[in-house]
């Protein structure tokens, strides 16, 4: 009897948040439906039912993102999600993605609890599964996240050499700062595209070319893109703007083949490990023996 009710009751606030989303079950008023042909439109949000998935979205948004936020910082991330969903350019906002996380999290607890209702486990397992599996799910989208966030920073670094080298010549030609800048993001492929691209829309909104480079420094947070914005910061003062960015894209592809050796001589190092290990093995063994027969050797006599 109490599954029944329990089941009911859950029935009836899903069938509830499903209808409220139908148009033709839930009607707009007529004020809202008018407003976007007002000559001056006031964005008013239009009200929603108590039972709704925005009532449910603006109850639970802001406790996701707080205990989500309070789960990173303990488990060792300290990065903002909300930086590095703007760096990778994600479609979702930090509220979203951590309700989402948080969801992923609810029915992983969920399928634990039915697991440990239907096996029943040792007490040690059933708390590894109802707090593990929930941890579990929220750290994998936790990770995905930052894992696609140091690709792009890394993607980021080895395109700046070349995008330097193209600015370098586009000031060197004529073209002002924020043109090049525009070129590049129009005809360029890649993150760095993708990213000048972001740059260009803030220019059009009306922030200044120095300060939106600055902006995607921040966001990117490259050490390489820092040192090129610095020079691109001198543009309204040096002369000659373009052998000064050549000489940084020299500079950052310097750093790029350093990295480069560094990763081929730690690949060398670690070929090694497994030479050494089996070697080492049979060795120990073969002097084992001998050290064992002279220990034989002297405790008989």
């Amino acid at each position: 009897m109490k599954l029944a009710v329990v089941s009911g009751l859950a029935l009836w606030a899903g069938v509830t948040l499903v209808l409220s989303e139908v148009r033709w079950f839930a009607r707009r008023p007529l004020s809202d439906r008018l407003r976007p042909y007002a000559l001056n439109p006031v964005p008013v949000r239009s009200a929603r039912g108590l039972l709704s998935v925005e009532s449910f979205r603006d109850v639970l948004g802001p406790l996701s993102r707080s205990i989500g936020e309070g789960l990173s910082r303990v488990l060792g991330v300290s990065e903002d999600i909300s930086v590095r969903l703007e760096r990778i350019h994600s479609p979702y906002e930090a509220t979203t993605f951590r309700m989402r996380q948080m969801g992923g999290a609810t029915i992983a607890l969920l399928a634990g609890g039915i697991v440990v209702a239907v096996l029943q486990p040792s007490v040690l397992v059933g708390t590894v599964l109802l707090l593990g599996t929930p941890l579990l799910v929220f750290l994998i989208l936790e990770q995905q996240v930052s894992t696609r966030s140091a690709a792009w920073q890394r993607s980021l670094f080895l395109e700046l050499p070349v995008v330097a080298e193209q600015l370098a010549m586009l000031l060197s030609a004529g073209f002002s700062l924020g043109a090049a800048v525009n070129r590049l993001a129009r005809r360029g492929h890649g993150c760095c595209a993708r990213d000048l691209r972001r740059v260009t829309s803030r220019i059009r909104h009306g922030l200044g070319d120095v300060d939106a480079l600055r902006e995607w420094a921040a966001l990117a947070r490259v050490d390489a893109l820092d040192r090129l914005v610095a020079v691109l910061a001198l543009n309204s003062e040096a002369a000659d703007l373009g052998r000064l960015i050549s000489d940084e894209a020299r500079s950052i592809r310097k750093d790029v083949q350093r990295e480069v050796v560094e990763t081929m001589e730690q690949r060398s190092q670690s070929v090694w490990v497994p030479v050494t290990v089996a070697t080492l093995v049979p060795g120990v063994i073969l002097l084992a023996i001998p050290f064992s027969a002279a220990l034989r050797l002297f405790t008989t006599g």
